[in-house]
């Protein structure tokens, strides 16, 4: 569905198609097997009417008897086989354009809807280039994340995004539909989490998580929020269906339930509102309620798994509740953690009895859950290897690659995010199963994701420019094998798919308007310290090494986010160091960056002081200096403090100074010495 050209471009390009036969194809997700010969298909109807690319979407939802019968009309043939030479997947394909017509030959409907999609995306002038296509996918679950707790998306919207996601031949819609911010899913039995969990007086969710975390009902003059009824459910499952799409809902537990707690308060450990944010374990109403709510769930969707969520729970409120304490006694836990365990494990249980299975994040590997469970690997590839390693399938959706509410170009030109920089190239770049692992090992790798949390992301409009182009690559990745993958090839294609989501009424983000990284992580800084040894008075963070104990004398800068292996963290710590230049030496300039991002808790640093010495031992201040950068300022800031004169030293110590906040981090990238 590409601007249509004029006629004498037309004519221009089936002259020139024979010199043409070596371009690679405008299709993401790009087919295994893909050979472009001469020529060009022109379909025409019985009655002299032409296809279109809309008509080719509309007909490829009918049933497979009349999607072969309309498309019949116009030269394309479609068949459904027992298997096919090649395709290694119930959802592979072959497709043949020659000058004659399309031949669709699949294993199931499914296939064919696939290729029905290849088959749109060729569709230029009125025409199909010839080709010769043999494709199916590389992992059977390619997934789509959004968070609708943070902020409501209609129905409309969510339809409008299954729409995309069977154009680019993904094919798990995993819908975060209960959080802390808000419920969103009626449940019969509790009125009162759409009643009452599903609206906040405030107009964003920044407001609300700042000022008291409240909810309202949904009359109150300033409620913000939303809920989707069971006939909205069912309408969406189905209308996924239709798309080959299956719809993964997913229950937070047990923590991330500030909202269940507001409305049920004997569900909690204290039993009031507004205290705690994890559910009691201990007591069997918890279990009544959750088993109760997802009876509802699994009558609306038919997905043979339910994500229950698993992570990021405090146990701090169970250390102190006599009901989880006479649990963890009861049952022979041990502590808290295994108290979640039990947990897990019982709901587990409960989803096996009803033929269901359980997807967990990460976290719950720890919870002894069977091997039929699925792990959703977010906090990093480690944790997909620990999963397969201990039996499990996992789905990889590591934060450095698949959390796309991180800034897609340089933050101070984009709209507020959570922090972190994850371009479309470094997206396009995760290679989801490592070669270290056996073929078993590997074989368990079932799948990626991409994941949209929209803590900050309130309006449709940001939704989907948060989401596109990034997607894309995501849906590339779990389609195409990694041989098969391009860069300069998917850029290209991504630049004429934006167009025509932009035709489509998307709004996607314009990668080539992109600014691109930081500028000083583009080179390497050449300084007198680069190489020198360097003595760390106080250890840096393990989770944030960077280059490790020459990180800040390597000449290598950061860039936009502090997760890129270039910033070194300090947490609950100062950044004092030594670093020995090997002689007495003439300086002029001693100086380091720092980053802020209160989000992620990165302050500037509340004092600086830079000395020098001849021995190491006695040292003379050059210079001390107080940041000026306000505490409470959440814009992304770049701060350098820094000395310049002259002296002449063997030693340079810089000692930045933590300012107090409890769990603050100070990130620096590199002192550079002059």
């Amino acid at each position: 569905m590409r601007k249509p050209k004029t006629p004498w471009l037309l004519i221009v390009a089936l002259c020139l198609c024979s010199c043409t036969a070596t371009e690679p194809l405008s299709v993401i997700p790009y087919p295994q097997h893909a050979e472009r010969k001469s020529g060009v298909f022109l379909p025409e109807g019985a009655n002299g009417n032409s296809m279109n690319a809309r008509m080719l979407d509309s007909i490829s939802l009918l049933p497979y008897n009349e999607m072969k019968t309309e498309l019949s009309r116009y030269g394309i043939t479609v068949s459904l086989e027992d298997s096919l030479a090649g395709v290694v997947s119930e959802e592979g394909y072959r497709l043949s354009v020659s000058k004659d017509g399309v031949r669709i030959r699949a294993i199931s409907q499914t296939g064919a809807f696939y290729a029905m999609g290849t088959l749109s995306q060729l569709y230029e002038d009125g025409g199909f280039p010839c080709v010769e296509i043999t494709d199916w996918p590389r992992f059977k679950y390619r997934g789509m994340h959004l968070d609708v707790s943070r902020h409501f998306k209609s129905k409309e919207f969510v339809m409008k995004q299954l729409d995309a996601m069977a154009r680019y031949k993904l094919n798990r819609f995993h819908w975060h539909l209960t959080d802390g911010a808000g419920w969103r899913i009626e449940i019969d039995r509790y009125p009162e989490l759409t009643g009452i969990a599903a609206w906040r007086p405030y107009p964003d969710w920044k407001s609300w998580w700042n000022g008291g975390r409240k909810y309202c009902t949904a009359d109150h003059p300033d409620a913000d929020g939303g809920y989707y009824t069971k006939e909205d459910v069912r309408e969406i499952v189905q209308y996924a269906a239709q798309r080959h799409i299956t719809v993964i809902p997913e229950i937070e537990m047990p923590g991330h339930s500030e909202e269940v707690l507001a409305v049920y308060p004997e569900l909690s450990c204290s039993g009031e509102p507004y205290v705690n944010s994890e559910l009691c374990v201990g007591k069997e109403a918890t279990f009544e309620f959750l088993e109760n709510v997802l009876s509802e769930v699994m009558e609306l969707f038919p997905s043979e798994y339910i994500h229950i969520g698993g992570d990021e729970a405090a146990h701090e409120g169970w250390k102190s509740c006599p009901d989880c304490q006479l649990r963890i006694k009861e049952e022979g836990l041990g502590d808290e953690a295994g108290l979640q365990g039990y947990l897990v494990r019982r709901i587990e249980a409960f989803l096996n009895r009803h033929g269901r299975k359980l997807i967990g994040w990460d976290e719950i590997l720890r919870d002894s859950v069977n091997s039929s469970s699925v792990i959703m690997a977010w906090r990093g590839l480690q944790y997909g290897a620990d999963a397969v390693k201990s039996g499990h399938d996992v789905i990889m959706t590591p934060g450095d690659y698949c959390y796309i509410d991180a800034y897609q170009d340089a933050p101070f030109t984009q709209p507020e995010a959570r922090g972190g920089y994850l371009t479309l190239e470094k997206t396009y770049s995760f290679e989801p199963v490592p070669d270290t692992l056996s073929s078993e090992e590997q074989a368990r790798y079932i799948g990626i994701q991409s994941n949209l949390w929209c803590e900050y992301i309130s309006t449709e409009d940001y939704t989907e420019y948060m989401l596109y182009p990034r997607v894309l690559s995501i849906a590339e990745t779990a389609w195409t094998s990694s041989g098969q993958k391009d860069w300069r090839r998917f850029r290209k294609n991504v630049i004429e798919e934006t167009d025509y989501l932009k035709l489509a009424g998307y709004n996607p983000f314009d990668i080539r308007k992109e600014k691109g990284e930081r500028p000083e992580a583009s080179r390497p800084e050449e300084h007198l310290a680069v190489g020198k040894k360097i003595e760390y008075v106080q250890p840096f963070s393990p989770y944030y090494p960077a280059g490790g104990e020459t990180a800040l004398v390597d000449g290598v800068r950061g860039g936009w986010t502090y997760a890129d292996g270039r910033w070194q963290g300090f947490i609950n710590r100062d950044v004092d160091v030594i670093i020995d230049l090997g002689e007495d030496t003439d300086i002029h300039y001693i100086g380091a960056e720092f980053m802020q991002l209160i989000g992620p808790w990165l302050w500037q640093p509340a004092e600086v002081i830079i000395s020098v010495s001849e021995d190491g031992q006695e040292f003379a201040e050059l210079s001390r200096q107080f940041t000026d950068v306000p505490k409470d300022a959440d814009e992304l800031i770049f701060r350098t403090y820094a000395w310049e004169g002259e002296v002449s030293a063997r030693y340079v110590r810089y000692n930045a100074l933590n300012n107090k906040i409890k769990n603050g981090c100070l990130f620096t990238d590199e002192i550079i010495v002059r």
